[in-house]
């Protein structure tokens, strides 16, 4: 194979990292910078020049699907052999080829065990999610603490439910496992471990077969991950690392970046390659993301954008919730218009059962939808609530529900220290106990109550539509356009976060959040209602230079009020709807702007050549500019 093909297309620092086949190598790649085309091609790269065999060389990834991904781009380019996997399923491999024995039944889902758990828990916790336990047992296991050490390693981690009873769970979850010769995912890479530690046979069979190591998203790595890695390892040096500590958002399972920002310092010959040119945004998106570099600490990295010029990038205020969800669903559909499709938008917000509101606000118009983690009426706590309410005839609705929802352990006031999933648990049954209250009027079924229910949120699943999806699972994705809404002190950053790296990380999962943006981006917030807007916003709006427009939601204005009867007049004239001629986003961005020439009018998104020609000079005259 041709080392020249490999090579091709690759900017000056992805060829730098591919060229360098052998020896430890610190890859900070940026959000969009191509990672996964500079380590396959260094990958293809070692093979084409001889410096490994491709049956020596093992990549490690972080799912099947990225495993996957990066088998079929080495195919692509002629590279056979090399042992693309994810941490458990190399070490599921080894334990086969390597242990005399083989590995005990790995349980599907630590779920079902702790829902029996938590099932004897005292009342006010018995409730809780058995995903938030299970996140907790993890978070412990990724570290390497046993029950025996948990309630001591805690330090300023806060767990679901009181330190005593958690420790009680794991320690029964671990217990039950082994009564059941069952291991879950974490014992699997522990055994691993366990087993090159005490088998020296196993290490140097191993260490024979695999001679260069490939490691992506290192900022992801946990304790329990990096241990293992230095087991393949040993003493060697030929290790490829990649990762951006920049997009580090997963400390709640125990990932920690300072592996990856470490790696100069364990192996002092590392080459570092910065990956710093961004093909997936444009510059006014990038221009957004980089105002938080400053604060973002670690190892520096500005993007430049690849791309050419596109929209700025809109930051608004609103007085209240609903001007923000109407200004959210019209941008959507005025996009949508000038040709974006549904499925290339994207609303991200920090926690699962915020997809309520946005389910409802796109279900009213007809906008097809699809949310990651389940819709409203496709999570547990609703299910329950609908098949129970479906079983009855009554019409005293509001009592009903609030029955259901405090049978199912409803808390009226929950504190701050929920799991996410017990927060999104009682949040949808809280939502249930409210719109029970407003529909009920005596004569009305809980079956009718249903039914609008599933009329208000039903739209999801029509095909591919915008994307509704928490900021955690975005990271690794891109759309067209991105919506960053609730950007507001509580939310982002949220409530629990109150140590300095917790608000740390809260920083990177609005950078993860902005860079996801290929061309359109909008953050919003609401200052008012007992809201107010995010402590991030003073670093993103800090700097005047390539400024995003920031405009206040003033819909009783003067100009928005002029501009919204002269759309009126004309939509009669011409004989058409309203919003045909201009959605109210376009007219408050006009009446924010106050443009006094068609020029300036030209700069306003929502308005292109053909209706700054039809209805541009209306406009100067109704804002009260004069064309130059």
């Amino acid at each position: 194979m041709e080392v020249v093909p490999i090579l091709e297309g690759l900017n000056e620092e992805q060829k730098r990292a591919a060229t360098t086949v052998t020896g430890p190598l610190c890859i900070l790649a940026g959000a969009g910078s191509g990672k996964t085309t500079t380590i396959t091609r260094r990958i293809a790269n070692q093979v084409a020049t001889g410096a490994f065999e491709p049956g020596s060389i093992m990549a490690v990834t972080f799912t099947d699907r990225a495993a996957g991904e990066m088998r079929e781009r080495l195919a692509r380019l002629g590279v056979a052999g090399v042992r693309a996997r994810t941490f458990h399923a190399a070490a599921l491999a080894q334990l086969r080829y390597f242990s005399a024995d083989d590995p005990p039944q790995i349980l599907a889902s630590k779920a079902a065990a702790l829902r029996q758990i938590a099932n004897s828990l005292p009342k006010p916790y018995r409730f809780r999610p058995a995903a938030d336990l299970a996140t907790e047992i993890e978070w412990a296991k990724n570290r390497r603490v046993s029950p025996d050490a948990y309630a001591d390693s805690l330090g300023a981690h806060e767990p679901p439910i009181p330190v005593e009873l958690m420790a009680g769970v794991y320690k029964r979850y671990e217990g039950g496992k082994r009564d059941r010769n069952l291991i879950d995912f974490e014992d699997l890479l522990e055994l691993t471990i366990q087993m090159f530690a005490g088998d020296e046979w196993a290490r140097e069979r191993f260490a024979a077969r695999y001679r260069a190591f490939t490691v992506d998203e290192y900022q992801d790595v946990n304790l329990l991950q990096e241990t293992l890695l230095r087991s393949w390892v040993g003493q060697r040096d030929d290790l490829c690392v990649v990762g951006d500590d920049y997009q580090s958002i997963y400390g709640f399972t125990g990932a920690s970046a300072r592996y990856l920002l470490d790696m100069p310092r364990r192996f002092l010959n590392t080459a570092v390659v910065r990956l710093e040119k961004n093909y997936r945004s444009t510059p006014e998106v990038l221009a957004v993301a980089n105002r938080l570099v400053p604060k973002l600490e670690g190892a520096e990295k500005v993007l430049e954008a690849e791309r050419e010029e596109g929209p700025a990038p809109v930051l608004r205020s609103f007085s209240d919730p609903r001007a923000e969800l109407r200004f959210l669903v019209e941008t959507i559909q005025r996009l949508h218009e000038e040709g974006v499709a549904f499925g290339d938008m994207a609303i991200l917000y920090r926690v699962n059962f915020r997809s309520e509101d946005y389910e409802e606000a796109l279900t009213a118009l007809r906008i097809p939808f699809q949310v990651t983690d389940g819709a409203f009426l496709s999570r547990a706590s609703a299910r329950q609530m609908v098949a129970s309410l479906k079983r009855s005839g009554s019409t005293a609705v509001a009592s009903d529900v609030r029955k259901i929802a405090d049978r199912a352990g409803y808390i009226e006031h929950p504190s701050d220290d929920l799991g996410t999933q017990e927060m999104t648990r009682q949040n949808d049954l809280a939502r249930f106990v409210r719109l029970a209250e407003e529909f009920d009027d005596g004569a009305r079924s809980a079956a009718d109550f249903v039914a609008e229910i599933e009329s208000r949120f039903g739209g999801a699943g029509q095909g591919r539509g915008v994307n509704l999806l928490t900021l955690h699972r975005a990271k690794g994705l891109e759309f067209d356009a991105v919506f960053l809404p609730r950007l507001e002190e509580g939310e982002l950053p949220f409530k629990r976060a109150k140590t300095g790296e917790a608000m740390a990380e809260e920083r990177r999962l609005l950078y993860v959040g902005i860079t996801r943006a290929k061309t359109h981006l909008h953050i919003s917030w609401v200052n008012g209602e007992r809201r107010k807007g995010s402590v991030f916003l003073k670093e993103l709006m800090d700097q005047p230079q390539r400024a995003p427009r920031a405009a206040s939601d003033d819909r009783h204005s003067a100009t928005f009020d002029s501009l919204k009867r002269w759309r009126l007049e004309r939509a009669k004239s011409d004989g058409v709807p309203a919003f045909v001629i201009f959605h109210d986003s376009t007219l408050e961005a006009i009446a924010d702007e106050g443009p006094r020439t068609l020029d300036e009018l030209s700069s306003i998104s929502g308005i292109g050549p053909a209706k700054l020609e039809r209805y541009g000079p209306d406009l100067i005259k109704v804002v009260g500019g004069a064309e130059a």
